[in-house]
């Protein structure tokens, strides 16, 4: 008869735990358990990574590494809540599918071979100047342009007003007119 004693119904309705919520629902296991972000040093603020919507994140950061990724409830976009890829996020930055270094393609090549930084800083810097004096236009039609139609920027769904403003003020310093961005498109 003892056995029934122990039975978790029987002992949730005999505590003053009626609705199972508080005590009866605990066990020793659960009663020793800490939140996995207790241990943070610090929480940035950030965006979710994924679409156009902007989901707030707060970011869980120990000993300069990221161990956590959950909602922020002070967004007013999600108020605390993101998607299953919103939710993953915390793969982009300690996945063993991310990339820490710079692979490129040549053209026609089939192969991806690793290039150190700044030469692949270089590259870019060399292709931006070489398009702007192959397809630099003065005018047209008898109007003055002052353009470049050899290259454009389309802005990824996670970039903020002032990164926007930067990229917009860059390229149209390079003389860009397709300059747009995914919250427009």
């Amino acid at each position: 008869m003892k056995r029934w004693l122990n039975w978790p119904v029987l002992r949730q309705f005999a505590s003053t735990d009626p609705s199972g919520r508080g005590a009866a629902a605990k066990s020793r296991t659960s009663a020793n358990l800490s939140p996995r972000t207790a241990d943070a040093d610090r929480i940035v603020k950030s965006v979710c990574p994924y679409c156009a919507v902007g989901c707030g994140q707060n970011v869980y950061v120990r000993g300069e590494r990221v161990t956590h990724i959950e909602g922020d409830p002070d967004s007013p976009v999600s108020r605390g809540r993101l998607c299953p890829k919103g939710s993953a996020s915390l793969q982009l930055t300690t996945g063993p599918g991310r990339e820490h270094r710079v692979l490129y393609r040549r053209p026609y090549g089939t192969d991806w071979e690793q290039l150190d930084l700044d030469t692949a800083l270089d590259m870019i810097a060399d292709r931006v100047i070489k398009a702007r004096g192959e397809y630099w236009q003065w005018q047209q039609d008898d109007v003055r342009t002052r353009r470049t139609m050899g290259f454009a920027s389309l802005g990824g769904a996670t970039l903020d007003n002032e990164e926007n403003y930067l990229i917009k003020k860059l390229f149209t310093a390079l003389g860009a007119v397709q300059i747009e961005n995914q919250a427009r498109v």
